[in-house]
């Protein structure tokens, strides 16, 4: 098959490198799923803690991704890529020496550490190489980027039942080892040198800046996290850091987060909430109606990721769909209101519910993972400011990240010790109001009557 003229310089040397690495993340994400039921029952820990296995990764990617982005932007995307994937190689190999809760976390810290270079990293790489070369982006290389984290975003649970039902828990840390050594491998081989980039003005990171919103957004979110513990001093703890990083941002001359920008940037900052507010809802889903189907109606491990593939087959015919649409508008406006079915379907379910009725519900929520997933990257990636796509990528995924520690943080309290119907249907009623706020800020967002184009 010959390429077209806009596709020359993005072939497979340079596009599988980039495709892999950020499939590692939400694989990660969405493996845990269903080896949170497992992994309790073999260490003593009940669910309520259990979750913060799901926390702890997204509490360290919601702080890394913009971080990692911004160093990638400043440094060089191929450095910062290859670091991180050295980070998930040794993170993988934690829970094989140490086989306990603690290790379990700290495996997942480390990873979502690794893996929070990867997106923002391949965002910058490939402005950087249509930079390059003098062309525009390919459309069909933004649509592999996004197809390559559904994918993989839905068949980790399936990934991790098998994984845990033949070999344990422990492989779904370790297989990350192999995995992440090969894409290495192909990004220290095939990705154009940093050296050849086109470079900007030499700045340093704003050390300052990432440390008060990493004290800021971890007090924030470890407050929302567990608010049975009543941590409540920790509310003025991220007061006093939301307000000293807007003043340091405002003054410095090389922000972390560039705050002038986002507030004359509509376009960016409205879908970073359109993000959170869609994948809260994904993510009440993911974790919360999988630990159900363990907990409540019986499934193992194995056949509760085997559910989700259904969400897989609709979310790559949605991104597909997506990507051949004039504009963006009437796929993230179906991508916002797939989440009032889902929730109604959710509402409707208990443990007398047949095995098709579940299949056809997780299927609707990959309606709003295909379309949100492909048309949210591509108003990021045209939005971003020149020499700003690895940061605004970056805070994107931490808008993702948000939303998935605030379903966390409602299945916490809401299952308690264990996983109920009634718990489930409370899961359903947040679904259905995240749908409706979500679709309202769609349709009412002017920046997406433009039609999509490329850079």
């Amino acid at each position: 098959m010959s390429s077209s003229p806009s596709d020359i310089g993005f072939g497979p040397r340079f596009a599988v490198p980039v495709l892999l690495g950020p499939a590692l993340n939400p694989v990660n994400t969405t493996m845990i799923a269903v080896a949170l039921v497992p992994i309790s029952q073999a260490t003593g820990t009940p669910a309520s803690l259990a979750i913060w296995l799901v926390a702890g990764l997204y509490v360290v990617s919601a702080v890394a991704q913009p971080a990692m982005g911004r160093i990638a932007d400043l440094f060089g995307p191929k450095k910062v890529y290859a670091a991180g994937l050295v980070l998930v190689m040794v993170g993988g190999l934690v829970p094989a020496v140490w086989e306990s809760f603690a290790g379990a976390l700290l495996a997942r810290v480390i990873i979502g550490l690794g893996t929070s270079t990867a997106y923002p990293a391949a965002m910058a790489l490939i402005s950087d190489q249509a930079r390059r070369l003098g062309r525009s982006t390919p459309r069909g290389i933004l649509t592999g980027l996004s197809v390559s984290s559904l994918a993989t975003t839905a068949v980790g649970p399936v990934a991790g039942g098998l994984l845990v039902h033949h070999f344990g828990w422990q492989w779904i840390f370790l297989v990350n080892t192999p995995a992440a050594a090969v894409i290495l491998l192909l990004v220290l081989v095939w990705l154009p040198s940093d050296s050849s980039r086109e470079s900007g003005a030499r700045v340093s990171p704003d050390l300052p800046g990432m440390a008060v919103f990493t004290v800021m957004l971890v007090s924030a979110l470890v407050f929302v996290l567990d608010l049975d513990a009543g941590l409540y001093w920790l509310i003025p703890v991220a007061v006093l850091a939301l307000a000293l990083f807007v003043a340091w941002e405002l003054r410095t001359t090389a922000p972390f987060i560039d705050l002038r920008m986002l507030a004359h940037n509509g376009a960016l900052t409205r879908t970073y909430l359109r993000l959170f507010l869609t994948y809260t809802g994904m993510y009440l889903m993911v974790y919360g109606f999988t630990q159900w189907l363990q907990d409540a109606a019986g499934y193992s491990a194995d056949h509760a990721g085997l559910i989700q593939l259904s969400t897989t087959a609709m979310a790559v015919i949605c991104s597909v769909l997506a990507s051949a649409a004039p504009s963006v508008r009437l796929p993230l406006t179906a991508a916002a209101a797939a989440l009032i079915p889902g929730g109604l379907l959710m509402l409707g379910a208990d443990t007398s519910s047949s095995l098709a009725y579940l299949v056809v519900l997780v299927g609707v929520f990959g309606v709003t993972q295909g379309f949100a997933s492909v048309c949210n990257q591509e108003v990021i990636y045209s939005a971003a400011p020149k020499g700003q796509t690895g940061s605004a990528s970056g805070l994107s995924r931490t808008a993702i990240m948000v939303g998935a520690i605030v379903a966390s943080s409602i299945i916490g309290p809401v299952f308690g010790q264990s996983a109920t119907d009634a718990g489930m249907h409370v899961l359903a009623w947040t679904v259905l109001v995240l749908g409706c706020l979500s679709l309202a800020l769609t349709v009412t967002d002017p920046a997406l009557k433009v039609v999509r184009s490329r850079r």
